[in-house]
């Protein structure tokens, strides 16, 4: 019985977190702009507009946003060998936001499906022609907010 009654609480209080996330989406000033990216949505946009945030002046440049949410890729060098991985110290919902984003955005955006196909053409793998897209994505994002 315990169990249940703690089940039920954790939802009722997820479904009041839920409510109040979209009451401030609704309310926040730049809810437009989040709003009109092609395959965001009333679930990814919030989460986009909290991976921006509201301040301005959080970022320096779109770089900054590629690192922190793991999107940049990694060069390391020792010697004559260089190899490139993606970020393991990220914030990984973010990187999963941003990822998500440009799976979606390919289905409504010419631009995304023009990448997508072009670097299949090349032979790149889908999860590496969804990351490249996510960095494009991140740095006109960046210059829309």
């Amino acid at each position: 019985m315990g169990v249940i009654l703690i089940c039920q609480q954790l939802m009722l209080a997820i479904t009041r977190f839920d409510d109040e996330i979209k009451t401030l989406y609704k309310q926040h000033t730049y809810r437009a702009i989040f709003d009109s990216l092609p395959g965001a949505g009333p679930q990814l946009a919030p989460r986009l507009l909290a991976a921006m945030g509201s301040n301005r002046d959080r970022y320096k440049c779109a770089a900054d946003i590629q690192k922190y949410a793991g999107i940049a890729p990694v060069t390391e060098r020792s010697g004559k060998k260089e190899w490139i991985h993606w970020r393991y110290s990220c914030t990984k919902f973010l990187r999963q936001t941003f990822v998500e984003w440009a799976g979606l955005s390919v289905r409504y955006s010419f631009w995304a499906k023009a990448y997508y196909r072009q670097q299949e053409a090349k032979g790149k793998p889908h999860n590496t022609i969804i990351r490249s897209l996510a960095f494009k994505w991140i740095r006109i994002l960046f210059r829309l907010n």
